[in-house]
């Protein structure tokens, strides 16, 4: 059976693509925070490995992709997803501290993470892997007071790149889907009302997390020699393509 890690496990976006992959016959390391949450997902699934990981913790994420590897011998995907945000904050209102943080989440952790898979992929054998690193539409366009959020997204695109070109002499693929819109708690908000580019207030369309568990499924099985490098899906009527 293949192997996956998946950041952010314990809810949302990474809960749901846990819980899918899982459903599919995969061996899945689950990573986040929570213990507690995790052990809801993992429940008494022999394929489940719940640990608790702070992704910005090199010694901890370090010892989650060892863990993996005694227990189920490689790592076949890594599906890079923990992530935080901070909206409708300008520049000058954005303590340097919450930018500090942002950056430690969205950008070192999952530097941390890809950094962690690749050598294990690089190494092990049969060599290679995938990773896929969890964007957003953020990563194309901004949303009014965004900085920090906008910032940590365009510099995932880069990751995504160089590991994708760094990755070919090890049979290692890397690729990035760009979510817009997914129904979480976290994007509660979005589904309520957020600031547009004109500068309304509006209640923006919302998908249904399923839809993106099932992409990001996609990505993952595909055959040895093939790669999405970037996948955008997004509810149907967001307004993305026209922010600007």
């Amino acid at each position: 059976m293949p192997v996956i890690v998946i950041t952010g496990a314990s809810a949302g976006i990474g809960r749901a693509t846990a819980e899918r992959f899982l459903a599919e016959g995969w061996q899945v390391a689950l990573l986040a925070r929570s213990k507690d949450k995790l052990a809801e997902v993992a429940g008494d699934n022999p394929d489940a490995l719940a640990l608790a990981c702070d992704v910005t913790d090199e010694a901890a994420v370090d010892a989650a992709f060892a863990a993996t590897v005694e227990r189920f011998g490689r790592v076949d995907v890594l599906f890079n997803n923990a992530g935080k945000a901070i909206l409708g904050t300008l520049i000058d209102d954005l303590p340097v501290a919450d930018w500090r943080a942002m950056v430690d989440v969205n950008l070192t952790g999952m530097f941390l993470c890809a950094r962690a898979a690749f050598r294990q992929m690089r190494r092990q054998e049969p060599k290679g892997g995938r990773i896929i690193n969890n964007g957003s539409v953020s990563a194309h366009a901004p949303r009014p007071g965004s900085v920090a959020y906008t910032a940590t997204k365009h510099a995932v695109t880069g990751l995504t790149k160089t590991l994708a070109l760094d990755g070919r002499p090890f049979d290692i693929a890397a690729g990035q889907i760009d979510i817009g819109n997914v129904r979480t708690a976290l994007a509660d908000q979005i589904a309520k009302g957020v600031p547009q580019a004109d500068g309304r207030l509006m209640a923006e369309p919302m998908m249904e997390l399923p839809e993106v568990a099932s992409a990001v499924l996609h990505m993952a099985s595909l055959p040895h020699g093939a790669n999405i490098p970037f996948l955008s899906i997004m509810a149907t009527n967001m307004p993305w393509l026209g922010r600007g």
